[in-house]
């Protein structure tokens, strides 16, 4: 062989080894993207389920809120209620006297 094949042939091998380093690092590349890709994806997605959940969390409060003035309104009218039976009494009490005098 001449000079110049072997030249050609260290040059082909010499290409051969740059292609498949080239390509590895290149897969690597697009390896590391897309790990960083999902990793920015899943992040989001958990950053909007603590939205979700400090959401959930605030209706709790406003619904336990909300109970309790129910039942200081119950527990209110159940007094009025009772007032007002007995005032009833008393205006009863009342005409019956005014109707015997």
């Amino acid at each position: 062989m001449t000079d110049l094949a072997y030249i050609g042939s260290g040059l082909g091998i010499l290409a051969a080894v740059c292609a498949i380093l080239f390509g590895y690092a290149a897969f690597a590349r697009a390896r590391k993207s897309d790990e960083s890709g999902e990793g920015r994806a899943a992040g989001t997605m958990l950053t909007e389920i603590g939205y979700i959940k400090a959401g959930v969390d605030d209706i709790k409060r406003k619904q336990d809120k909300q109970d309790e003035r129910y039942l200081e309104t119950v527990s209110r009218l159940t007094a009025v209620e009772q007032s007002s039976k007995q005032a009833h009494k008393r205006i009863d009490r009342l005409e019956g006297l005014e109707l015997h005098d």
